[in-house]
């Protein structure tokens, strides 16, 4: 049979397919760094395509090419393309970041589902620092310090929310106050939970137990004297702490650190390029520690550097889910490739 089709999903039934389900998705990315740390992953490096001035605030941002395979049962291949716009919600009203997903059959090669990867991409991030909590934070974690009020800090929340069983306090701080505080209301609203708007980072890290760091920022906004023994500190973003935050560090921990290295935009990446940072300085990849090959946190008073740079997998993993999920309901639109091919 020559007829090839595949399905298309947009973002509404990417949501109807469990897009949204924080709780799966955590399942989804602890399995795939258990697999990555097994060898059951490929996954070459990012591919940034940009243009323009890069160095100018007003850049116009970049697409990124990062493609992956899935091996073991899930046993699939695809690719992310994501593009980041930095001025797109001040200039156009538009997210940030955009994205499609493409799933293929690992066997014949040709696409089964081209997906909407807007929202798989941010949930898949802010389930990464679920993951990383779960096994780098303390247990009895109360209080959470958010520096960034955009979508990434959104779904950091919502897996902060559903790791920590004794989450009391939430502060967020962004440069733009109002941002803050538009952050908090929506929380509320869309998930029930308290958060104060504070006016600086200073109060976003003082006093917390866990700290993420989402932003576009390209200076270090924790300051080394603000963290404590006993502190999960969570870079997201780029260059968003201090070298002395690392340097105190009794585990410096990453999701990958070839990817990291070669990302060459985040703290622990800068640091390595500039002689700060050794090899040896990285105590585990992640998955080392989920797959119980390394421990993570012993003692409550380390204090714990994580720094994900985000691996392709983590999108192939979700977008795997939410494809099996619209085959069996049914959802999204059959697409023709071709009825019969050119040639053969």
């Amino acid at each position: 049979m020559s007829k090839v089709k595949f399905i298309y999903l947009n973002q509404r039934e990417v949501i109807e397919c469990g897009g949204l389900d924080m709780v799966k998705t955590i399942e989804d990315v602890e399995l795939v760094f258990k697999l990555h740390n097994e060898g059951k992953t490929i996954l070459p490096a990012k591919v940034a395509l940009r243009w323009g001035d890069i160095h100018s605030e007003e850049t116009r941002g970049r697409i990124n090419a990062m493609p992956g395979y899935v091996g073991d049962k899930i046993d699939i291949a695809g690719i992310k393309w994501i593009a980041s716009a930095p001025q797109n919600p001040f200039k156009y009203g538009l997210p940030r970041a955009s994205a499609i997903i493409i799933l293929n059959d690992p066997y014949k090669g040709i696409p089964v589902c081209i997906m909407d990867g807007t929202v798989i991409s941010a949930m898949r991030t802010g389930a990464v620092t679920g993951v990383a909590v779960k096994y780098l934070a303390r247990k009895d974690s109360e209080v959470v310090g958010l520096i960034g009020a955009g979508t990434q800090n959104k779904t950091q929340l919502m897996a902060l929310k559903t790791v920590l069983k004794e989450l009391k306090e939430i502060k967020v701080y962004d440069l733009i106050q109002e941002r803050s505080e538009k952050f908090a209301e929506e929380a509320y609203e869309e998930m029930q939970i308290d958060v104060v708007a504070v006016n600086s980072a200073e109060e976003a890290v003082r006093g917390s137990d866990v700290v993420v760091t989402a932003t576009t920022s390209s200076t270090p906004l924790v300051k080394s004297k603000w963290v404590e023994k006993g502190m999960l500190i969570v870079n997201v973003g780029g260059y968003e702490s201090e070298f002395d935050v690392l340097k105190k560090a009794d585990k410096i921990v990453v999701d990958d650190w070839y990817q990291v290295k070669h990302r060459a935009t985040q703290t622990t990446a800068i640091m390595f390029n500039e002689g700060e940072l050794k090899d040896d300085d990285i105590y585990a990849n992640l998955g080392a520690i989920v797959s119980g090959d390394k421990p993570g946190r012993e003692r409550d008073e380390e204090l714990i550097f994580f720094n994900p740079v985000g691996m392709a997998a983590e999108d192939i993993i979700v977008a795997h889910r939410i494809f099996q999920t619209a085959k069996k309901e049914g959802k999204g639109v059959a697409l023709e490739l071709w009825n019969i091919p050119q040639w053969v």
